[in-house]
């Protein structure tokens, strides 16, 4: 039985499958994905606004539709439900690729796409309370939570970092220079996409394991000076 906070404000009209239920799930579907979808956009996303508010809408509709077969015994099981969450899934994971520096981008996005699908899958049950709080949770894991995130990564003793040599025979005297700043070397990695271009360019996995470059040096102020070197056309972080 559903015991929803919110429903129980709004009263019975709100737990049952009719006219105004029906406006008032899909309404709330669309103002949660919304704001997902916008804050999903406004970082030039592959997918923004529109996707995250269709595929909601969709899954809210299903969930409706299932529960109304459901209530007739016609199917046992929400499957209109399971089949828009896989939708998303595959929509989702039809964005990711792999960017010039061989790491996956997107993981991030899909995850919000099936949280935000949920979500949608909740209004569409009736489940507004657990709807809201989920939304809460996914809108400050996508927005606050970043930040923190950055936070520690810039702190972490391992960090990797995209660098272009003027020279493949530079590549020596880069790593002899990183062991004499007190780093090892974790990874080296030749990225293919700049060949023929007339630079080495690698992804370079590196360990702090100097105590006084680990307590006095963040990220940005090693990659300073390893941006310093003559032959070193550009570096920076990967994130």
């Amino acid at each position: 039985m559903n015991n929803d906070i919110i429903a129980s404000f709004l009263g019975p009209w709100s737990l049952e499958i009719n006219t105004f239920s029906i406006l008032f799930r899909l309404g709330l579907t669309v103002l949660l994905t919304a704001i997902i979808g916008w804050e999903r956009s406004g970082k030039r996303l592959a997918l923004g606004l529109r996707t995250f508010i269709i595929l909601g809408v969709s899954a809210c509709g299903a969930m409706i539709v299932d529960i109304s077969l459901m209530t007739t015994s016609v199917i046992d099981i929400p499957i209109l439900s399971a089949v828009a969450l896989i939708s998303a899934f595959m929509t989702g994971n039809g964005a990711t690729y792999f960017s010039s520096r061989s790491k996956m981008r997107g993981i991030t996005t899909v995850a919000s796409l099936c949280c935000s699908t949920m979500i949608s899958i909740f209004c569409g049950a009736g489940f507004y309370f657990l709807a809201i709080v989920s939304f809460i949770c996914l809108y400050v894991s996508t927005t606050f939570l970043a930040k923190l995130e950055k936070f520690l990564l810039d702190r972490s003793d391992r960090f990797s970092v995209h660098m272009e040599l003027r020279a493949r025979t530079d590549l020596k005297d880069f790593v002899m220079v990183v062991r004499q700043l007190g780093m090892r070397v974790r990874e080296i990695e030749s990225n293919p996409a700049y060949h023929n271009s007339g630079l080495s360019v690698y992804s370079v996995s590196l360990s702090i394991v100097s105590p006084e470059l680990r307590h006095f040096k963040t990220h940005a102020e090693i990659i300073e000076a390893l941006s310093s070197l003559e032959y070193v056309s550009f570096i920076e972080e990967q994130r």
